[in-house]
């Protein structure tokens, strides 16, 4: 399928002048930034409006239950009063929600952004001692918790009253289901929700998310999807249709609060929830029961869909779109999504971005990973990204250094953290993004994290081509690079390798297979090979300081 416009033609007939997403300049703090002229004000104001959708489906759990978005705007302002009424829960305080996926969870996040509170997504998977660490920074005055999540404190108190999802919640669900949402005033500015970074190294930060950050990013996901369509010749004035998307992603992380709860509503596209470990077989299932139209998740979950024996005895023609992000998507993978969703090969995309900028700063797609597939995309509109050195000297074209955001979508800072706050935020509004990369003819390409750089006999070797590479060996399903000592070289290059299920490959052919398309100092000088997967946080990402032995795996897994 060809398109019928350039990307650079849908881009002028949306964001233009007098277009549906017209973009203007705006100060904000003191930066002069892009923003989309014709945004709403407040999430609570996309909130209301959904009520409009009447009976239309807007959540699925796994579980069995389903809201429609009338009947969600409804507990959502019975939870909202029973959080007055029952907590004195109003601006600027804290509500903590811990748990895995669920209507609860979603609820409450609404019910707090309604009050023009903040909600807390507590990760799902920390330990106790690490549950009591995000409790005492961010000092909720109510906790919201499954049960399991509790048990992990084995009685210890939490420090603020709590309420247990299946024991207690039933009661603010129903407390006054006549109730309209809460008429507090809200900022634009306004923080929203506190989400903690992965914490691969050292504590994890809490990200501030405004009423504007979270806007901004459902303003920028509504935008690409309708700039696929223009592109392939929808009109501009034409809604394309509505999606059916799984939602795998934990909701304390960006893919599953920003994208997926925060975007149903504003979207009307329809969410069908899962929790627990991932499961190929109950998302066919769920695909063909729900009428799912997008799959999307990190890399792993898309290789554990198309590589599945059960991929090929299905008919997936109705998935049109599939997506990602968490991390790139290899060469490999993207070939081997064209070759087994062929139909829905032009939507493909993957964003590259982070928490404290949303999760989203560039979307690469199809056509731009057809020619350029080891890029992570092109800049956003009303996003600017910025490669700087060490000094916050703007570098030139094809120069690897600190990847830096700017835009609406950026954090004011860290939760009562000035100094991590003065450091990721630099002069000019820009944030430092602790990646390392470079821009070349309007796109971004991701060398690797600066933490994760080998530097062998004083050259720098980014892991990150090194995995790709290694993961086009038909041999090899998933591998991490990661850097050794060495007395007179600084450090060698070592590659972890999880071979395919039956496959057996032999480190010396891994070897020579990176020689042939890499310089000799980034050939791995040791191969370790592994049964199990490699480890990873709730996010997907790879967690290289446990392969190292510098941290253990502390994440609890369903």
């Amino acid at each position: 399928m060809e398109p019928k416009l350039s990307l650079e033609e849908a881009n002028a007939l949306l964001a233009g002048p007098g277009g549906p997403y017209e973009i203007t300049r705006e100060t904000v703090g003191g930066v002069p930034l892009q923003v989309f002229r014709n945004r709403p004000h407040d999430l609570r104001e996309i909130l209301a409006r959904s009520a409009e959708r009447g009976d239309q489906d807007l959540w699925v759990f796994d579980d069995g239950r389903r809201l429609s978005s009338a009947e969600h705007v409804r507990v959502v302002a019975s939870v909202a009063r029973a959080f007055q009424e029952r907590y004195d829960i109003g601006p600027g305080d804290r509500v903590a929600i811990l748990g895995a996926n669920s209507a609860e969870w979603i609820v409450s996040l609404w019910a707090t952004i309604s009050l023009d509170a903040i909600a807390v997504g507590m990760n799902g998977w920390w330990t106790a001692d690490e549950i009591h660490y995000g409790l005492e920074l961010t000092e909720p005055k109510l906790l919201i918790a499954d049960r399991r999540r509790i048990d992990r404190l084995e009685g210890a108190d939490p420090g603020c009253p709590t309420v247990v999802m299946e024991d207690g919640f039933a009661e603010l669900w129903n407390h006054d289901l006549d109730a309209p949402l809460p008429d507090a005033s809200i900022d634009e500015d306004d923080p929203a929700v506190i989400l903690f970074t992965s914490g691969t190294t050292g504590r994890p930060k809490g990200a501030i998310a405004t009423h504007r950050n979270l806007i901004a990013f459902l303003c920028m996901m509504e935008f690409t999807q309708r700039r696929v369509a223009v592109m392939y010749g929808t009109p501009v004035d034409v809604e394309p249709p509505r999606q059916v998307s799984i939602a795998t992603a934990p909701l304390f992380h960006v893919s599953g609060l920003q994208s997926c709860a925060l975007g149903g509503p504003y979207s009307g596209n329809k969410y069908v929830w899962t929790s627990g470990r991932f499961d190929p077989e109950k998302i066919f299932r769920l695909t063909r029961e729900e009428g799912i139209t997008r799959w999307g998740g990190v890399t792993t979950q898309i290789w554990l869909l198309l590589e599945h024996p059960a991929f090929e005895q299905g008919d997936w023609s109705q998935v049109q779109s599939i997506g990602g992000g968490g991390s790139t998507f290899s060469p490999e993978l993207q070939r081997l999504i064209r070759r087994k969703l062929p139909h829905c090969a032009h939507a493909l995309s993957v964003g590259y971005g982070l928490t404290e900028c949303g999760g989203l700063a560039t979307i690469a797609t199809d056509a731009m990973l057809r020619e350029h597939p080891d890029c992570v995309g092109g800049v956003m509109p009303t996003v600017e990204v910025a490669i700087l050195d060490d000094d916050d000297v703007e570098q030139p074209e094809g120069v690897d250094a600190n990847i830096c955001v700017r835009g609406a979508m950026v954090m004011p800072g860290y939760w009562r953290n000035p100094e991590a706050t003065a450091d990721a935020i630099r002069p000019g509004g820009w944030l430092k993004t602790g990646d390392i990369g470079h821009l070349r003819d309007g796109l971004l390409y991701l060398a690797s994290r600066k933490r994760d750089m080998i530097i062998r006999g004083g050259e720098n070797v980014y892991p990150v081509e090194i995995e790709n590479r290694l993961e086009e060996h038909p041999g090899v399903h998933e591998s991490a690079v990661v850097g050794v000592d060495h007395r007179t070289l600084g450090q060698e290059v070592k590659a972890i390798v999880v071979p395919v299920p039956g496959a057996s490959p032999d480190p010396g052919q891994l070897r020579k297979f990176v020689g042939e398309t890499l310089a000799y100092y980034k050939v791995p000088a040791y191969i370790e090979l592994r049964d199990e997967p490699l480890p990873r946080n709730a996010s997907g990402k790879l967690l290289k300081q446990v392969l190292t032995g510098e941290s253990e795996n502390r994440f609890i897994e369903e």
